[in-house]
């Protein structure tokens, strides 16, 4: 499961919006923020994640075991 205040920490570190970074993946504002809720997204995504925020070490923040 997706540690999605890392992820959501990251954007904004980014100086991102999560409708920017919902562009970017070609998702709306609103499914971006129902799989940060759930906190999971597809490899596709996560591989876009990790190189539009730069992300070195993606294990912390897409392989979290309690998705917090």
């Amino acid at each position: 499961m997706v540690n999605s205040r890392k992820l959501i920490g990251l954007i904004a570190e980014n100086g991102l919006t999560r409708h920017y970074v919902a562009d970017k993946l070609g998702i709306t504002d609103n499914t971006l923020r129902r799989k940060l809720i759930k906190g999971k997204f597809d490899s596709d995504e996560m591989y876009q994640l990790v190189k539009l925020l730069n992300i070195t070490d993606p294990a912390p923040i897409f392989f979290a075991d309690d998705g917090a």
